[in-house]
């Protein structure tokens, strides 16, 4: 180890962490409920998901909390999404292979539906499997590289 003293966050930098988690949820809650474009409204409700998440990080907030734990903290937060995002994704899948009829191979929308590959060989599934692979290496570093 270098000897250095690890970067800790200062009271202003604490309040700074607090208000930006706690502004982002207000920020995503007025675009919901603002009657003026439903482009707004998704983006709010993509932003509460966001928010939701990252309230986790909220009791890190703390002066004198090093800058190392609020980045592990994050970084699992965002592993754990991506391993309950996979998780529904297939629940999905096997609740529609469970309870939904199997596609009409007559009509055309049967045939896009029979042409289109299964869940697990998705472009989106394989690069979330990948992003949360990513974060557990990324943890098990940061985890070994400081205390």
């Amino acid at each position: 180890m270098s000897g250095e003293e690890p970067r800790r966050m200062t009271q202003a930098s604490a309040l700074r962490l607090e208000y930006a988690i706690i502004g982002l949820g207000v920020f995503a809650m007025a675009l919901i409920f603002q009657p003026f474009s439903i482009t707004l409204f998704a983006v709010g409700s993509a932003l509460v998901v966001i928010a939701g998440l990252v309230n986790n990080i909220l009791p890190m907030a703390r002066s004198g909390v090093r800058l190392r734990s609020v980045v592990s903290v994050a970084m699992i937060v965002a592993m754990v999404f991506c391993i309950v995002l996979l998780i529904a994704i297939a629940a999905a899948h096997f609740y529609g292979v469970a309870f939904l009829a199997p596609p009409n191979p007559d009509t055309a929308a049967g045939k896009a539906q029979l042409a289109t590959p299964p869940f697990w060989q998705q472009p989106l599934v394989w690069g979330i499997a990948a992003t949360a692979a990513v974060f557990a290496v990324m943890i098990s570093v940061v985890k070994r590289t400081g205390n």
